[in-house]
């Protein structure tokens, strides 16, 4: 059994029941049998459907917003901006997709030679909590567009996300099997993973939990994508914009209550400007409002879960008794915490070398530009990076040096369905979201005509 709990006030909002080993037998059988039938399937048909799961998601976005809301504890206004985001790339892919996957043709001395785009079969998907909805369709969209069909394992206390998802593809009329839910624990993974029913297995969650998932696909020589941990570097060049900066630094920063694998993190800043810009950074931090995730005026609610709010705190203690410098927030009520900034972070403290995967922000003072580089590029996570200068000519420069998936220059970093998203290092690889994206779970298959 499943509990979803409000985080904001550790009530329980509703049990759903565990598949059993039964239930996920059939689940997989009925992915196989629908994946024949699905991958004939016109992109016309496929894309009509697309189109009217977005539909249904904007149509009943306030519904949906409230379910992510209640369950993880995301500020209202962002969930509904999720919903919102999730029926967006739903229009992208039904208008793209069929370009994207179009054959290639190649000249060689062959009457004809090209290279044709097929799917791959049944894909797994293991998702996490702090983007429940979004998270799924980027993934199921491309997907379910290039011919796959999709199995959901999502995160235990989202599960009336996970189940919302299901009935949407249902609603919008996608076959029965073509996108299906499991209600599993984490421990039952492997053993679907191995079943021959799995063609590809992507994952979006912890760098732990993409060490374990890729060592079990590829056991099993499974396809996968891994979208792992960050610690973006968030970069403040002298010349920098520092009142834009700082704005877009605590929405960076503070979404989702800190709780993002692309929020900046590590705030590298160069001496000259260092002071300035704290003070704007702490003026943008202290103006928050935290509290109940379902106000409308709150600006950021509580952490999803007990334990990782009493995490949080602790690596924040540590960091501190380590040397950093709280220069303002960090008081902790259940999963409310308070938004926190910490001057001072140096390699060595929790703050620097982990992931804190909540309102935590982190400054690190560097000399110059070249300094500024090398500590962007030190951590072992490259997911996505911004830059802030008004040299356009130098944002850029510094851009192409920063090791990441992604840099953004004078703007937040942000996923975006036209363009490719996904990391290096131990950030993960391939890339979910574009063209790229949705070539990540289809064969490209060299045809040759003599």
């Amino acid at each position: 059994m499943f509990k979803s709990i409000n985080p904001f006030d550790q009530s329980v909002i509703g049990e759903t029941p565990a598949d059993s080993l039964d239930a996920i037998n059939r689940k997989l059988a009925l992915a196989s049998k629908r994946f024949i039938q699905w991958k004939k399937e016109s992109f016309d048909k496929r894309s009509k459907l697309i189109l009217k799961a977005g539909e249904i998601l904007r149509t009943r976005r306030d519904e949906f917003a409230l379910t992510i809301s209640k369950e993880m504890g995301k500020a209202i206004k962002e969930s509904k901006g999720e919903v919102d985001k999730c029926a967006d790339a739903c229009d992208f892919f039904a208008e793209h997709a069929e370009g994207f996957l179009k054959d290639q043709s190649i000249k060689t001395e062959a009457l004809r030679s090209y290279v044709a785009y097929q799917p791959l079969g049944p894909v797994l998907a293991i998702m996490p909590w702090n983007f429940p909805f979004w998270q799924v369709f980027r993934f199921a969209v491309p997907a379910l567009m290039a011919g796959n069909v999709g199995l959901l394992k999502h995160a235990a206390n989202v599960s009336q996300c996970s189940l919302a998802i299901q009935d949407i593809f249902k609603e919008a009329g996608f076959p029965e099997g073509a996108f299906q839910s499991l209600l599993v624990e984490s421990k039952n993974v492997d053993s679907i993973i191995a079943n021959d029913v799995i063609a590809a297995v992507t994952l979006t969650g912890s760098e732990s939990a993409g060490t374990h998932v890729a060592s079990s696909a590829g056991k099993h020589l499974k396809k996968t994508v891994l979208e792992l941990g960050g610690s973006d570097p968030f970069v403040v060049l002298e010349d920098a914009d520092l009142e834009l900066a700082a704005k877009v630094a605590t929405q960076s920063r503070m979404q989702n209550a800190g709780q993002s694998c692309i929020a900046a993190k590590r705030f590298i800043v160069v001496k000259s400007v260092k002071d300035k810009f704290i003070e704007k950074f702490r003026i943008n931090i202290e103006a928050l409002k935290q509290g109940n995730q379902l106000d409308e005026s709150i600006t950021i609610g509580p952490i999803a879960r007990l334990d990782l709010a009493e995490q949080l705190e602790k690596q924040l203690e540590e960091s501190i008794k380590k040397g950093a410098k709280l220069i303002t927030g960090g008081q902790r009520d259940g999963c409310n915490f308070k938004p926190a900034l910490l001057d001072d972070v140096k390699p060595g403290v929790p703050a620097y070398d982990d992931e804190l995967f909540g309102p935590i922000a982190s400054l690190i003072t560097v000399r110059d530009e070249e300094e500024a580089i090398s500590i962007a590029n030190s951590h072992r996570y490259g997911l996505g990076g911004s830059v802030w200068t008004t040299n356009k000519e130098q944002g850029e420069r510094v851009a192409r040096q920063i090791e990441s998936g992604s840099v953004f220059v004078n703007s937040l970093m942000r996923s975006d369905q036209r363009l490719p998203f996904g990391g290096i290092k131990k950030s993960g690889y391939g890339r979910e979201l574009s063209e790229l994206g949705i070539k990540e779970f289809v064969n490209a298959k060299t045809i040759y005509v003599a």
